[in-house]
């Protein structure tokens, strides 16, 4: 189990590849090299970032706490809003319509295709410079020099850092799936007086969830499995560790911890699926990793 601090974990600048204003603190990561591998960060996006319409062979959660984006024909993700964007899934082109800032997860999906790593993201982008440039997201290769001309970013990065063709999962769904808060109620949970929660939904056969779970002060909550716990609003103490604002809790396979509250407060929930008994990813470093997001 880890708990991190948001002050605790320096802020960076990412997505060079595609441009504009975007930082990021990471608070929990997986283990590299591994299908399970993942990425938790709160991330500050500026109007002048802008994505064009593309898709991940992973998945990806991203919670808006601030901010309004638009995805096309997507639709819109606002605050208090979640998007799922399935491994596989075309999503976008994103423009923020003003700063945003959200909580993000990437992470290794269904298909076991895993998740890329930060170094060689930033790696590769270095090398590709000397056959093209990137520009809006979009990798476009010099005259002359072979290859695709036109590659989304992050896939020529992939591409060139493992030497063969990016193939894409099937997509498990159509589209992405967007869920607003203010359309669940909060559902007790049975067991934890003083508990209660919005399960946004459970998805694949490897059984990722997102939700929100509410304590009332004084209650407590026992907690289990793989997946990310972030403190939106509140005050308590987990293992003898303030949780406050922008607190994070991971837990691992097999683990367990009880989230006391002594103030009202919420949790942003994201649970990881389980792909313990996949083998590891093919043809994937053990180095530190920041994918794009």
């Amino acid at each position: 189990m880890k708990i991190m601090q948001f002050e605790d974990a320096p802020q960076v600048r990412g997505l060079e590849h595609r441009g504009g204003t975007f930082h990021s603190r990471t608070t929990a990561e997986g283990t590299p090299g591994t299908p399970g591998n993942f990425k938790f960060s709160l991330s500050t996006l500026g109007t002048d970032y802008s994505g064009p319409r593309h898709r991940h062979n992973f998945d990806q959660y991203r919670f808006m706490i601030e901010g309004d984006s638009d995805y096309g024909q997507d639709g819109p993700l606002r605050a208090g809003m979640l998007g799922y964007y399935p491994e596989g899934v075309p999503y976008g082109p994103q423009v923020n319509k003003t700063e945003i800032y959200c909580a993000v997860l990437q992470f290794g999906g269904a298909s076991g295709s895993g998740y890329l790593l930060p170094r060689e993201v930033k790696a590769g982008m270095e090398e590709l410079k000397k056959f093209g440039e990137f520009k809006d997201g979009i990798f476009h290769r010099h005259e002359g020099i072979p290859g695709r001309r036109n590659s989304d970013a992050y896939q020529a990065i992939w591409e060139h850092m493992h030497g063969r063709e990016m193939i894409y999962p099937k997509g498990r769904y159509d589209a992405p799936i967007y869920a607003d808060q203010k359309s669940y109620q909060w559902a007790a949970v049975k067991g934890s007086p003083g508990v209660s929660e919005k399960l946004f939904g459970v998805w694949t056969e490897r059984r990722t969830e997102a939700g929100l779970i509410r304590l009332k002060a004084g209650a407590s909550h026992e907690v289990a499995g793989r997946g990310v716990y972030l403190v939106l609003q509140g005050a308590g103490e987990c293992e003898g560790k303030p949780l406050k604002r922008y607190t994070t809790v991971f837990l691992e396979h097999g683990e367990r911890t009880l989230l006391p509250a002594s103030e009202n407060t919420e949790f942003l929930h994201y649970g990881l699926p389980d792909l313990s008994d996949m083998m590891a990813a093919a043809q994937t470093s053990g180095v530190a990793m920041q994918a794009a997001e």
